[in-house]
């Protein structure tokens, strides 16, 4: 009993109180100095500038309690960034992170949050007791003394000439540090500026690309029915695909298709969603990305060139690029958004239905995009149980001590990506026509793999697990008895490296027969004059990257010297 009143007695001094909202309050600061790789000088300086900055806040009310709470945006940033410490392990909350809040469905929310316990816990320890005792300070009216404002005062403004003294440390003797990148929270009130910012950009898509053209001309034979597909996956990466050297079997169908080619040395240059599928299904790459905002998608391309065109989507609707360009095409479907109970997860194999009944229109000239949910976690969710050919693949919890059985998972869900490109395939063959079908993933995923043990994928600084993808170009029968050139040199091309990002929208192009000045032909897998690029990465300011300067880790780039990719 002693010592519950103890307890309760200091939690009700409020000199206490303002001592543990500053620790709160400075909890991240702390946590970064352990995570990224700043100079020691950086690092003294992201805790002695914002905590005096925070004292001095502090004293800015008797009222410790009011003060916290008019704080609250630092409070959930830093619950915020603790999360992310937890899935990533390093970097601060960036830009595609806000963005994320507002282009992931809500389905997708709770899977993840189901299997963030620990980080979940932390946060809620670490911050509700704190908000609560300063509800209660508000509710009783508890104040500080005026000396002790004064006395904290007076050490608050002293500890600022620290702090500055420190920014300009910082500065004079680290030439790299920059106060909007590198100082918390400084830097993530800079990037929420700019995720609003994109965010109105993205909104204001339909005036600014209103009156854009790709100038698109067919050079094929216009009496002979042509069909092409383009496939992009969701979370699949390289490493787990058999025709790309994986051990297991996760690739039965495919790989005893004949007319298929496969590329292994292949990365994407966004690690996120609504970033790498717009550039999929666009001439926008990540040296040209601000041009997003004025081009359409390679649907328009195809419609100027006079084909009938479809867009099928596993996905909800997100508020992003992918919904305007997927409703570009003459055809569209979500088939999430038109289940008939919100809670339904329909497999990929759903979309067969709707490939099934777009080629039984028989349009002359054809390009269906189809955008599946591939591999997404939860991996389990992804596939039939009867389709579960790795086992155990329970429990699904995001931690490392379930890792094999998250693989497992996780292969499944590669097995049947697998049988659905070969069904496709299977329709396309069917048609007995000129018809070629392009595969690639938005980007991969971390299962922990490592000893750093990082899940999932979109952290600010990508690992070669998320970067490596699969590419994949089938061509039918009749199509490579109609252009042998293009088979020929996509076999010679089989071998090199290539950014599925800047080279997805010139090989459809190309496959197809369509010129266009926004087609740069030098980047197509299908054309005797592709180059192989230095390749970039698309970070969360919009700016190419090359992986040397993203502050990629060692292991990283011992897998990538390990595949033969260059970077």
């Amino acid at each position: 009993m002693k010592l519950f009143k103890g307890i309760k007695n200091w939690l009700e001094n409020q000199e206490h109180l303002f001592y543990l909202f500053l620790v709160v309050l400075i909890a991240p600061n702390i946590a970064l100095c352990f995570t990224e790789p700043l100079s020691v000088v950086a690092k003294v300086c992201n805790v002695l500038l914002p905590l005096s900055a925070y004292y001095m806040l502090m004293t800015l009310s008797r009222n410790c309690g009011k003060m916290l709470w008019a704080l609250f945006l630092f409070v959930f940033f830093g619950a915020f960034q603790i999360v992310l410490l937890y899935l990533f392990g390093q970097s601060i909350i960036a830009v595609d992170m806000f963005l994320n809040l507002v282009t992931t469905n809500s389905s997708e929310a709770m899977e993840l949050l189901d299997n963030l316990i620990p980080a979940l816990v932390t946060v809620v320890l670490l911050y509700i007791p704190p908000l609560i005792l300063a509800t209660i300070s508000i509710i009783r009216k508890r104040e500080l003394s005026v000396h002790f404002i004064r006395r904290e005062r007076k050490r608050a403004f002293l500890g600022l000439i620290v702090g500055f003294a420190s920014l300009g440390a910082a500065y004079l003797f680290d030439g790299k540090y920059e106060l909007k990148t590198d100082l918390y929270p400084v830097n993530v009130c800079y990037n929420v500026g700019l995720a609003f910012q994109r965010n109105a950009q993205t909104q204001n898509y339909d005036k600014t690309s209103k009156d854009f053209t790709f100038h698109a001309k067919p050079t094929h034979a216009t009496e002979k029915r042509e069909i092409y597909v383009m496939v992009i996956g969701e979370t699949s990466r390289a490493l787990n695909w058999q025709l790309l050297g994986y051990t297991r079997e996760t690739n039965p169908e495919l790989k005893e298709q004949s007319g298929l080619i496969t590329y292994s040395k292949v990365l994407t240059e966004s690690n996120t969603t609504h970033k790498s599928v717009p550039m999929l299904m666009s001439g926008v790459t990540a040296c040209t990305y601000d041009s997003i905002y004025y081009q359409k998608s390679i649907l328009t391309a195809f419609k100027e060139a006079g084909f009938q065109t479809a867009f099928f989507s596993n996905q909800r609707y997100n508020h992003s690029f992918i919904d305007f360009f997927g409703k570009e095409a003459d055809t569209f479907e979500f088939i999430k958004e038109d289940s008939l109970s919100t809670d339904s997860n329909p497999s990929d194999s759903e979309l067969m239905s709707c490939v099934t009944k777009e080629l039984a229109k028989g349009a002359d000239k054809l390009l269906i995009v189809l955008h599946t949910y591939g591999s997404h976690f939860n991996y389990r969710e992804r596939y039939p149980a009867k389709d579960a050919y790795f086992q155990p693949d329970y429990p699904a919890d995001a931690e490392p001590k379930f890792k094999d059985n998250l693989v497992n998972a996780y292969d499944n869900s590669v097995r049947y990506t697998d049988a659905f490109l070969k069904r496709l395939i299977v329709l396309l063959e069917e048609q007995h026509t000129d018809a070629a079908l392009v595969y690639t993933s938005d980007h991969g995923e971390d299962i922990f793999d490592d000893s750093r043990n990082l899940f999932l994928h979109a952290s600010p600084v990508p690992s070669y697990y998320q970067l490596h993808v699969p590419f994949l170009v089938w061509m039918s029968d009749s199509y490579r008895g109609t252009y042998p050139t293009h088979w020929a040199t996509a076999v010679a091309n089989q071998q090199k490296d290539v950014s599925s990002s800047s080279s997805f929208f010139p090989t459809m192009l190309n496959l197809a027969g369509i010129d266009s000045p926004y087609c740069e032909d030098n980047l197509s897998v299908v054309a005797p004059s592709y180059q192989m690029r230095p390749r970039v990465y698309l970070n969360d300011h919009n700016e190419p990257r090359s992986l040397d300067d993203l502050g990629m880790r060692k292991p990283d780039f011992e897998m990538l010297d390990q595949k033969g990719i260059r970077y």
